[in-house]
C-alpha cells in the first residue's frame, strides 16, 4: 500500500505524469476516479479529451463529491483520484446550505480527513493528483482566498500520510519525498 500526492501548477503535466506511473504499476489494473464535472462547454471539452487518453481497460468512477466512498469501494492495483483541486471546489461550493464559512471549512476538513482515511486503507496505490494554488498572486476577494486556503490545508493533509510527493515544474516531475 501506497498514497503518491501528485501536484504542481496548471497544465503542468500532473495527470499525464499520473496515467503513466498507473501504467507503470498496473499496466490496465486501475481504476480513475474523476471529479471533474460538465458545468460549462470549456469542461465538458477538457473532460472528453481526459477520457479519450485513458487507456480503455481502466474503470473511471465519477465522483465529484463522494471520493472517499468512491477509494472505499475500489479494489483495483492502483487508483487514481484526479483531482482535490476540483473536489473541494466541488465541497465547497456544494455544502448545502451551510450559510457560514467556518461550517463549510469544518465539512471539507471533515470530509479530507475521511478521503485520508480511505486511501491508508487501500491495499495498491492511490495516486492524488492535485495543484499547488498558494504559490502565486493572493486571490482579489474572500472567496477566493478561502478556497486557496483550504485547498492547502487539504493537500498538506494528504502529504502528511503520502508515502511519495510529487512536484510537477513545466512537465519535469521532482521528487519532494
Amino acid at each position: 500500500m501506497s498514497i503518491v500526492l501528485v501536484t504542481g501548477g496548471a497544465r503542468a503535466g500532473k495527470s499525464g505524469w499520473a496515467e503513466a506511473e498507473a501504467v507503470r504499476l498496473a499496466g490496465h489494473d486501475v481504476t480513475f476516479i474523476a471529479t471533474a464535472e460538465p458545468r460549462d462547454d470549456e469542461m465538458v471539452v477538457r473532460i472528453a479529451a481526459h477520457r479519450a487518453a485513458r487507456p480503455d481497460a481502466w474503470t473511471t468512477i465519477e465522483a465529484p463529491l463522494l471520493v472517499p466512498e468512491a477509494v472505499r469501494g475500489t479494489r483495483s492495483q492502483v487508483v487514481i483520484v484526479d483531482c482535490l483541486t476540483l473536489w473541494v471546489s466541488n465541497l465547497m461550493f456544494g455544502a448545502g446550505d451551510r450559510s457560514e464559512a467556518a461550517h463549510v471549512v469544518e465539512h471539507v476538513e471533515e470530509r479530507a480527513e475521511e478521503l485520508v482515511a480511505a486511501l491508508s486503507r487501500h491495499t495498491g496505490t492511490v495516486i492524488v493528483v492535485t495543484n499547488e494554488v498558494g504559490l502565486g498572486l493572493v486571490p482579489d476577494n474572500p472567496v477566493a482566498r478561502a478556497y486557496r486556503d483550504l485547498l492547502g490545508r487539504v493537500n498538506a493533509l494528504v502529504a502528511r500520510d503520502a508515502d511519495r510527493v510529487v512536484l510537477l515544474v513545466a512537465g519535469i516531475a521532482v521528487g519532494i519525498r
